[in-house]
């Protein structure tokens, strides 16, 4: 007497319950991975907090591989030519290797960045920064340091410089003082610092963020992994 039929009943049997494993851990997997639209990611973020959002899941697109790359056209840069309503506002370091708007998957028209060395906050870039929340709308303002930051560096190693870059010390010295010689603990405690200057020094910055209408974060962004890690900022 043949077997054939068994081993068909089991083969088939075992092929059912691949498919049903199959299944599961793809189900799974898309749970696991956030589905984003290009039609949602169009329309403007309505809240502070809605803006937050968007930018750590830009940040989460970039770092897995997933970026929508949206805005980036030659039809965004014809549709803004005429005004700009930028979601975010960023105090940002001018370093090469931290292009923010790429690091946060936005496009054109997306983002009001300011960028200097340390990013720390000069008269100069929070009279830029009050420009970009109280008349462009931007409903969050975000601090952004880096890894290995060379202005923190500088400021820890207390050396002698040429021109005018001492004159970034003065910023960051009191999150070098505070992070006691711990270079990461030192970028984190100059982008708490910074947010913190942000709303001491802008009576229009701190209003907004009184009323509701604007969040002040911050985060450190990686060279090596692209992950930007929150910051708590304490800011009021």
């Amino acid at each position: 007497m043949s077997d054939q039929p068994a081993r068909s009943f089991k083969t088939s049997q075992w092929n059912r319950r691949q498919l049903l494993q199959a299944g599961g851990l793809a189900a799974l997997a898309s749970l696991a991975s956030p589905v984003w639209s290009n039609d949602e990611l169009e329309q403007p973020p309505t809240t502070p907090q809605a803006a937050l959002d968007r930018l750590i899941e830009g940040n989460q697109r970039f770092v897995s591989g997933q970026t929508l790359s949206i805005h980036q056209d030659l039809n965004r840069v014809k549709e803004i030519a005429s005004r700009q309503t930028p979601f975010a506002a960023f105090l940002g370091c001018a370093d090469s290797r931290v292009p923010i708007e790429l690091v946060f998957d936005q496009g054109f028209g997306d983002l009001f960045v300011t960028r200097i060395a340390g990013n720390i906050a000069s008269n100069e870039n929070v009279g830029s920064l009050e420009f970009g929340t109280q008349i462009l709308g931007a409903k969050v303002l975000y601090v952004l340091g880096h890894s290995a930051c060379g202005a923190v560096a500088a400021t820890m190693q207390g050396t002698e410089v040429p021109g005018q870059i001492s004159g970034l010390f003065q910023y960051i010295r009191p999150a070098v003082k505070a992070a006691k010689g711990n270079m990461e603990l030192a970028v984190q405690e100059n982008v708490r610092n910074q947010a913190q200057l942000l709303a001491e020094s802008s009576p229009v910055i701190s209003r907004m963020i009184q009323r509701k209408e604007l969040i002040v974060a911050g985060g450190v962004y990686d060279l090596q992994t692209g992950r930007v890690t929150p910051v708590e900022c304490h800011v009021s």
